[in-house]
């Protein structure tokens, strides 16, 4: 890796998506099936309008708790959708960007990714996996070498 990859070389392109009005029931199986931390959510035409995180989900989870103490009928909570428990303000980067723009970003925020956005458009999410291996590409990776 030299000081000047750029987003667009350790991307992951065409990332899972969701849409706005999917059951978060299924967002969350698309989730755990596939392994992912991190599903944008996106409009027709790719135009990003949030994201849907493992965090959200786990703040999801405590909903039923607080339902009684709403007053949300029980039919409600079976019928959640991605944007009613999605990040709406979600901070993106450009394919342009720098790696160590963009890690930085992501470590000053405490966000586990960025999703990258070209001409309003999702391109890609660079995730803390992707950075991870961009750092380390051509070393050597024993888990065990850096433990005490």
């Amino acid at each position: 890796m030299t000081t000047e990859t750029i987003v667009k070389r350790v991307m992951t392109e065409n990332p899972f998506t969701a849409g706005p009005d999917m059951p978060l029931r299924q967002a969350v199986s698309l989730m755990r099936d596939r392994k992912i931390r991190h599903l944008p959510v996106v409009e027709e035409g790719g135009r990003l309008v949030g994201i849907l995180t493992d965090r959200d989900v786990r703040h999801a989870a405590l909903v039923p708790a607080l339902a009684e103490h709403l007053t949300w009928e029980l039919r409600r909570l079976k019928s959640l959708r991605v944007r009613d428990v999605m990040t709406w303000s979600v901070v993106t980067t450009q394919p342009e960007a720098t790696l160590a723009q963009a890690g930085l970003t992501m470590f000053q925020r405490r966000i586990g990714s960025l999703p990258v956005v070209e001409d309003g458009k999702l391109v890609g999410i660079l995730t803390e996996t992707d950075v991870l291996k961009a750092l380390t590409d051509g070393q050597e990776t024993d888990p065990d070498a850096l433990v005490w």
